[in-house]
């Protein structure tokens, strides 16, 4: 299975730098070091910039991306600005992947009825509304939601885009996980609030904790996962994937994350992979799961990318 990134600028970057950046990374698909993916470049000003001829431009002002199979993610410099990365080896790059200062910051993905949404993760799932804007020349909207300061914690982006109230939500996201102290007293609340239960508590196939499953309004699924306090209950989310030790291999080389446990589960045909920056009962993580013989998934039009803060942007694309 193909791996979709994309990366975002954060701050507003001249014209050369954009240029010495798609250019970048045009000379690295010509090499056919980034395999699998389509470059697309946007502009910053009113005049589209000047770009080589295998990068279409496209009118998104303020970021471009690089787009491929299944997932999309994007890496945010959350500096005013940055400076030109230095020639690195391939071993420095790698070292400098390792001790970069980075977290995933929020997940994006679209939804049908946006107050409707708020409602449920407010009121069911314990989030708290952080922002929201309304864009009504680009139509749509967007809601910040968790359980802490964007600053410090890992939060939701929801998009509601005019007219649209439904999405195929694809085969290839999975869930995304929450901390609670009692499962079974979150699943009371949600069922109380008229929320949708999709498996009472209890003990998974193949584990041991106490944990649970609800939908929000727009078929999202959310594991709730019984532990002790922590100070991210947004912990979790889950995609399902192709070839496991190559998305593991991915996610390290490429966005510097670590291995942080793999466990394979025969008698019910599949393998999970857990990979983030610390550890998973304090920072928020992915859970890779390869479902035994099955190689390819759909991406689905909802769940759009997971932004990951990193701190120096140029040095990011060598």
């Amino acid at each position: 299975m193909r791996t979709l990134a994309s990366m975002a600028l954060h701050f507003t970057p001249s014209p050369m730098l954009v240029h010495r950046a798609v250019s970048f990374l045009a000379r690295h698909q010509q090499q056919q070091q980034l395999q699998h993916t389509r470059l697309v470049a946007c502009c910053f000003s009113a005049n589209p910039l000047r770009i080589p001829p295998l990068l279409p431009p496209c009118h998104l002002p303020g970021r471009f991306s690089i787009l491929g199979g299944a997932y999309q993610y994007r890496v945010c410099n959350n500096m005013a600005t940055t400076r030109a990365a230095g020639a690195l080896s391939k071993d420095s790059l790698w070292e400098w992947a390792q001790k970069d200062e980075r977290r995933m910051l929020h997940v994006v993905y679209r939804v049908g009825d946006l107050d409707k949404t708020i409602k449920f993760y407010t009121e069911c799932l314990g989030m708290k509304l952080l922002r929201k804007r309304d864009l009504p020349e680009e139509r749509y909207t967007n809601a910040f939601l968790g359980y802490g300061p964007e600053e410090t914690h890992f939060v939701v982006e929801l998009t509601y885009n005019y007219g649209v109230d439904k999405y195929d939500l694809g085969t290839g996201f999975g869930h995304f996980g929450i901390a609670v102290e009692d499962v079974y007293k979150t699943v009371e609340l949600t069922k109380a609030k008229g929320g949708k239960v999709t498996r009472e508590p209890g003990p998974l196939e193949g584990g041991s904790s106490v944990n649970a499953f609800v939908e929000d309004p727009d078929g999202y699924k959310f594991e709730l996962i019984q532990r002790d306090p922590t100070t991210e209950p947004l912990c979790q989310v889950m995609l399902r994937v192709g070839d496991l030790d190559r998305s593991i291999n991915f996610y390290e080389k490429a966005f510097g994350m670590k291995l942080l446990r793999k466990r394979d589960n025969p008698e019910h045909k599949y393998t999970i992979a857990i990979i983030g920056y610390g550890s998973e009962d304090k920072t928020t993580v992915l859970e890779l799961t390869y479902n035994y013989g099955v190689s390819e998934y759909e991406k689905g039009k909802g769940y759009a990318q997971v932004f990951v803060d990193n701190q120096d942007f140029l040095r990011e694309l060598e």
